[in-house]
């Protein structure tokens, strides 16, 4: 397929020279630096970022624990569903990075020789962070500005073009939302069942000295009087 920007007088390709021009004038050491956090850094700070939400939603508790861990497995699972869906797009479409078609860029890494839209980076991430708003807000507004950052990052880098982007936080948002339903539907029943097993249950849910999970009774144990109730005994 044609490529989608060929001409400096394309707004995709003005902007694509404006955000990697500021490679040219940052120091050596910060290149370097958004060189990392782009290729590595930022995935890698949403994957400590899920496991942060597991471990606050496990140690809460409460009812609606099995389907908020339900939706944080489902937020890598959308995330690599999502790279799969962008293998096809990548090769109908068939754009090339924009450094074969565009003299001057700044590029941060090379050695990249695969197709460029969709950008992978900013599809994983934005189905990382929407992911991870379905299973909490707060855990995933963090989650979509990280992403919002990663797609910075690679046009600063010189290896994406704005739209490669913008393709990627669509597919990842399309994906993480449109599939969330089935997904809730398969894996809500998994983690009850996985937070009622002996030895799996703390995955789920805190357990208490007991071993049963916070605020849940043992065995043979008696709800709490009410107040009505303890009137009768008086």
């Amino acid at each position: 397929m044609a490529v989608l920007a060929e001409s400096g007088s394309n707004p995709d390709v003005e902007l694509l020279y404006d955000i990697n021009g500021l490679a040219k004038h940052a120091p050596h050491w910060f290149d370097r630096t958004m060189e990392f956090v782009g290729e590595y850094g930022l995935l890698l700070a949403l994957v400590l970022l899920v496991l942060w939400c597991w471990w606050s939603v496990r140690r809460r508790g409460g009812e609606d624990a099995a389907s908020s861990v339900a939706a944080l497995v489902w937020a890598p699972l959308a995330a690599g569903i999502a790279v799969l869906v962008n293998i096809p797009i990548r090769g109908f479409v068939e754009r090339p990075r924009p450094f074969v078609d565009h003299q001057g860029l700044d590029v941060l890494i090379t050695g990249k020789t695969d197709f460029s839209f969709v950008s992978d980076h900013a599809t994983v991430t934005m189905a990382l962070g929407v992911g991870l708003f379905v299973a909490n807000r707060r855990f995933g507004v963090a989650g979509i500005g990280l992403a919002l950052l990663e797609g910075f990052c690679r046009v600063y880098m010189g290896v994406h073009y704005p739209t490669d982007v913008v393709g990627g936080f669509a597919l990842g948002t399309a994906v993480a939302l449109l599939l969330s339903p089935l997904a809730m539907a398969l894996l809500t029943p998994l983690m009850r069942a996985v937070e009622k097993a002996p030895g799996a249950g703390w995955l789920v849910r805190t357990r208490s000295a007991g071993g049963a999970p916070e605020g849940a009774l043992l065995p043979g144990a008696r709800t709490p009087a009410t107040s009505e109730e303890r009137d009768l005994a008086a």
